[in-house]
């Protein structure tokens, strides 16, 4: 298998030459993904403040399922963003927190957006309200 990596002078392999070839496993698909579902940036952007509970993270962020939640962070945890510590109590007891990957994740794109989101949010939202009255 190819290593998937820059080198570290800046070079890329063969696989980065031709990522615009095959978009499908280009690693800007890769972080694209990391927003195709809904809720998953909203979990992330709850665990900044520190290592949360299930309880927590659904107080914090309100209006997401038990379903949807757990789901978001098998999924995180999956991609490495996030990390699960289990505690040997009784009843049991379960933090997330995110990991290094995820922390950068947060406090690059996600930090950005959101600070875009506050300055345009109402512009999109005049805009998409527009276009729904205008279609039949």
């Amino acid at each position: 298998m190819r290593d998937r990596r820059a080198t570290m002078g800046g070079e890329t392999t063969d696989h980065d030459a031709h990522c615009h070839e095959l978009v499908a496993d280009c690693r800007l698909r890769a972080a694209a993904d990391l927003f195709a579902h809904t809720w998953d940036p909203v979990v992330l952007a709850a665990l900044r403040a520190g290592p949360r509970r299930r309880h927590e993270l659904r107080a914090a962020i309100g209006g997401i399922g038990d379903k949807v939640l757990t789901d978001s962070l098998r999924r995180l945890f999956a991609g490495g963003l996030i990390d699960r510590h289990a505690y040997a109590e009784a009843p049991p007891r379960v933090d997330y927190a995110l990991t290094g990957l995820g922390r950068s994740l947060v406090e690059g794109p996600i930090t950005a957006l959101g600070r875009w989101a506050v300055e345009h949010g109402d512009e999109l939202l005049e805009a998409q309200e527009e276009r729904a009255a205008e279609s039949p």
